[in-house]
């Protein structure tokens, strides 16, 4: 997991009530029990349980508008 700090992933989750979200997130840091990053969905800093991350994807091609 510590091999994806710094960059963006796709990220499957489970909320505590159940729901599935499929998920954008720049990951800033992780330890034992969680993933703290930028989550593109709510457009701010989140933290994710570890439990509760059912599937991680680095992504391949991120694109960047200039401006």
């Amino acid at each position: 997991m510590a091999k994806f700090v710094g960059q963006q992933v796709t990220m499957i989750y489970m909320a505590k009530d159940g729901s599935l979200t499929k998920r954008q997130v720049k990951i800033e840091r992780i330890n034992e029990a969680s993933v703290t990053g930028y989550c593109y969905l709510r457009k701010q800093l989140r933290t994710f349980r570890m439990d509760r991350i059912l599937a991680i994807q680095p992504q391949r091609n991120m694109w960047r508008m200039s401006s």
